[in-house]
């Protein structure tokens, strides 16, 4: 059975993530394009991480089977949604900045790699296609809307 599209929209965007990653990594200092790339990728990670809540963890939150997963993983939301907001207040320039994103780029590769591997297939088998179906159409319409918002609330502003 193919994949359901719902998994390769989320596929895809973790892929333009770990290329974000990446290519802050190789940047220097308080450079404009470090600040560039990191601008990106906190838009990026915070529209599809709210996008993804809305969709497909809240339907999973609805399951028993899959409850556990999505708790999981709106957690470690949260925590690189802090990591993401410290970045953003430090100095880029400083030593701890590149020690800081190291952190958070080590947490998201763990983070989506355990979607991918484990949450993604389980989540997969306990879904209807109809859900899929559902949830694909959610995520598509909520992840713009995100991004807009994202844009407009520097992290760690919208926090509770």
């Amino acid at each position: 059975m193919a994949e359901a599209e719902i998994f390769k929209d989320l596929k895809a965007d973790h892929e333009t993530h770990r290329t974000l990653l990446d290519l802050i990594e190789k940047t220097h200092g308080d450079s404009e394009g470090r600040r560039e790339l990191f601008e990106r990728f906190q838009v990026e990670v915070r529209a599809h991480a709210a996008a993804e809540e809305e969709s497909l963890y809240a339907t999973m939150l609805g399951k028993p089977d899959l409850n556990q997963d999505a708790k999981h993983s709106v957690s470690e939301h949260k925590e690189i949604e802090d990591i993401i907001a410290e970045l953003f207040e430090m100095d880029m320039s400083s030593p701890g900045w590149l020690t800081r994103f190291k952190t958070l780029k080590h947490d998201y590769l763990h983070h989506i790699d355990e979607e991918e591997e484990e949450m993604f297939p389980a989540a997969a088998k306990g879904l209807s296609e109809t859900e899929k179906a559902r949830i694909a159409k959610v995520f598509d319409n909520r992840k713009p809307k995100e991004k807009a918002k994202a844009k407009d609330v520097d992290p760690g502003d919208d926090r509770e």
